[in-house]
Parts: C-alpha cells; structure tokens; sequence
C-alpha cells in the first residue's frame, strides 16, 4: 500500500467540496460575521488615526487583510467538527477501516476544507472592493492567495488535532471558540500589534496568525511588520508542523 494515495485524497476534497455548495446556509453564515466587521469597523473608524498605522492610509485598507485572516481562521477551525459528525453518524469507522493510508485522509480533508476556506477569503477580498478596497497588482493577489493557503492549512491541521481527541461536538465548538478569538485579537488584524503592553509581545510572535495576518498586509498594500519572506517562512514551518500533527493525532483517533 502506498503511503499517499491520490485517489483517496481526491475523494475526500470532492466529499467536503460538495457538502461546503451544498450548505448554502453555511456560505451565507461564514461570509457575515467577516462582513459585519468590515462594515461597522471599517466605516466607524474610517475618520481617525490610530497610533502604528500611516496617517496617510485608510483604515479599511488596514482592516481587510485582518479580516480576511479572521475569515480564514474561523473557516479552518472549525472544518474540523467533520471528523465528529462523522464520528457521529458511523463514516469514519468506514474510512478508518478502507484499505488506504490515514496520512492520504488527513491529506485529503485539509485539501477540501483548506479548497473552501480559500473560496471563502477570496468573496471577501472581492466584496471588500465594494467598500473602498483597492485590489493591487495581479502579483500582491496571487501572494496574498498564497497567505490565506497556508493559513488555512495551518489551522485545519490545528482544528484536526482538537477534533481527533474529542467526542462531544458541543464541548468542541467551546474549546474552538477559547482558543480562536485569543488568536484573533492577538494577532494585529484589527489593531497594529506594537499598540500592545510589552508583557503580551511573547504571545503576538508565537501566534502563527500574526504572520498571516502581516503577510496578508504586505501582499495587498505594502505595509507589513516583518519582511514576507519571513512571513512566509513561519506561516509554512508552522503548518507543515500542524499537518504532521493532525495526521498523527488523526491516526490515533478512536472511532
């Protein structure tokens, strides 16, 4: 047997492309809340100046890469209360038992919902255009693509490894929540991150977000804490570690 099977790993894509178009309701409720945020904190703050940020530059211009980075994360996050659902209603003892490598499901699963959250930060970065955003060149578009990639397989492979040691779907959305919005807010998305107490710092540079976030900036309008290099070079470390994580924890999974 073959440690990476690509059919497995397409079927599963295909599986969690087709329930993501499916769910209409899931599309319309995943693209509010990041809409909400740019709609009242984009036009609320849009007359001041907050200390960190260029005078000359808007506060949506800010204010979009970190909500397409909010986007991502949530999105990733909680693509992995499937493995629960399908712990549920008896799918994952099936393909638990199929004749293929768990690495290839893993795999396939962070391919399908890394494919849907890419759609998602993707319909937000487009709207945001309504609103005032200006998209740069095609090259920042496909750099920032590239951003919301990592981060979402990051955090799906982050979300694999809650999901596989948990049970309860309830106590899983909980615990997603407690760990995502102290990622969320400590990240710099919608306030720049030197506006913080120095005893917090730690916390911003070990939030793998924060790079994403940054990354996002750099790509879409040319400001940027870090250089993108290393933006990149943390976001991608940092989630090929949650990749190996996800598998190895998905491998000892009880079903």
């Amino acid at each position: 047997m073959k440690l990476i099977n690509l059919t497995a790993i397409y079927v599963m894509w295909l599986r969690e492309m087709k329930r993501f178009f499916r769910a209409k309701s899931r599309v319309a409720g995943t693209l509010a809340m990041p809409l909400f945020f740019l709609a009242f904190l984009g036009f609320g703050f849009s007359g001041i100046t907050l200390p960190g940020i260029p005078q000359e530059m808007n506060y949506i211009n800010f204010l979009v890469p970190g909500i397409i980075g909010m986007t991502m994360l949530f999105s990733s996050m909680f693509a992995g209360i499937s493995v629960l659902w399908d712990r549920e209603f008896g799918f994952l003892k099936e393909i638990m038992v199929a004749p293929v490598s768990r690495i290839s499901l893993v795999l396939g699963r962070i391919a399908g919902g890394s494919t849907t959250s890419l759609i998602q930060g993707v319909l937000i970065l487009l709207i945001s255009v309504f609103i005032g955003f200006n998209i740069p060149s095609l090259s920042g578009f496909i750099s920032a693509v590239i951003f919301m990639a990592l981060i979402s397989i990051a955090f799906i492979g982050l979300g694999l490894v809650f999901a596989s040691k948990m049970t309860d779907i309830h106590g899983f959305s909980l615990i997603i929540n407690f760990v995502i919005f102290p990622l969320f807010f400590l990240s710099g998305a919608i306030f720049p991150v030197n506006n913080l107490p120095g005893f917090i710092m730690p916390l911003v540079y070990i939030n793998p977000l924060t790079y994403g976030v940054d990354g996002l900036r750099g790509s879409l309008i040319g400001f940027s804490q870090f250089p993108i290099l290393f933006d990149i070079t943390a976001l991608m470390g940092f989630s090929l570690l949650m990749v190996f994580l996800g598998a190895y924890f998905f491998e000892k999974t009880e079903v």
